[in-house]
This record gives C-alpha cells, sequence and structure tokens, in this order.
C-alpha cells in the first residue's frame, strides 16, 4: 500500500497483523495515538497483550516510528455518516490529551475509538463490531451444530430405545 500523504485531522490505520493500531495525523509527520504499554512497531505476538492492559497513556511521535516496518493507510472510515470536526478542534484537543492516561478497555476504549472521538465526536470502533459480528456468526453457527447433533442423538437415542422394548 502506497499511502498518500496524510494532512493533519487524518486518521491513520496501521496494519499490525492480527489487528489495526490507529493514530490521528497532526502535522509535520507526526501522529498522536492511544497507546497501551504492550503497543509499538514491531512488537509482534507481544502487542496483542493491550487486550489485558487498562490504561494507555495519549503519545506523540513520529509516524515513522509508530508504523515501523508495518504497512498503513489514510482511513477517515467515518467521513460518509459524519461531518468531521474542525482541523483546529481535532488538533487542540488532540494535543490538550497528550502525556494524560486514560482507561484502555479493548471492546470499548482502544486507539480506534481514541481517535474517532477526536475527529466525529464519535468513539467507534469497527475492527470491535466486526470481531463481536464474528464473534456472534461462530456461536450461532455452533450452536446450530450442537443443536442438530444432539436432535440427531435424541433420533438415535430413541430409535434404539424402541428396538430394545421390541
Amino acid at each position: 500500500m502506497a499511502p498518500t500523504k496524510p494532512e493533519p485531522g487524518d486518521l491513520i490505520e496501521i496494519f499490525r497483523g492480527g489487528y489495526q493500531h490507529w493514530a490521528i495525523y497532526v502535522g509535520d509527520g507526526y501522529v498522536i495515538h492511544l497507546a497501551p504499554p504492550s503497543e509499538y512497531a514491531q512488537a509482534g505476538a507481544y502487542s496483542m497483550m493491550s487486550v489485558l492492559c487498562d490504561k494507555a497513556i495519549v503519545k506523540k511521535e513520529e509516524l515513522y516510528e509508530v508504523v515501523g516496518n508495518d504497512e498503513y493507510c489514510i482511513n477517515n472510515l467515518l467521513d460518509e455518516e459524519y461531518e468531521p470536526h474542525p482541523i483546529q478542534e481535532i488538533l487542540q484537543d488532540a494535543h490538550r490529551l497528550l502525556r494524560k492516561e486514560l482507561s484502555y478497555c479493548v471492546i470499548r476504549g482502544n486507539c480506534e475509538h481514541f481517535v474517532t472521538e477526536l475527529r466525529y465526536g464519535k468513539a467507534q470502533s469497527r475492527q470491535v463490531r466486526k470481531a463481536v459480528e464474528i464473534g456472534v456468526g461462530v456461536g450461532i453457527g455452533a450452536a446450530l451444530i450442537f443443536g442438530a447433533l444432539a436432535a440427531a442423538a435424541a433420533i438415535f437415542d430413541s430409535k434404539d430405545n424402541q428396538k430394545r422394548k421390541q
């Protein structure tokens, strides 16, 4: 993916392999992002430990340092649904939060929630929504399979009982 040059206020999606980390571009090659202690470029599988964190720090770092060898793209994913805040407001709010320790929850308050709140005033995470939909789908599929197996077992058990009675 060859990203175009980001503009201040753009959301940056970084592909970590298994999940995406999110940051907001603030200009001059820098991003601001919500980072649990295990979130850094080249953290590999260790970065998945962020699911265990309940606190994260708002950091300002150079884009290339946050991205590392991973791929990234500009992804203002909710522009079709919501009007982005004015750029100056986004930048002021992001800088106001710098170095603050915030609550972190992979489901309700992760890095994607953080940047969408800054850009749109709506804390949302599409990757969490997608994971929940997949999990629900898998759960429903498993329930259907187990239900069908239980029904088949009941039918065969019933037939076995009938044969024994004869």
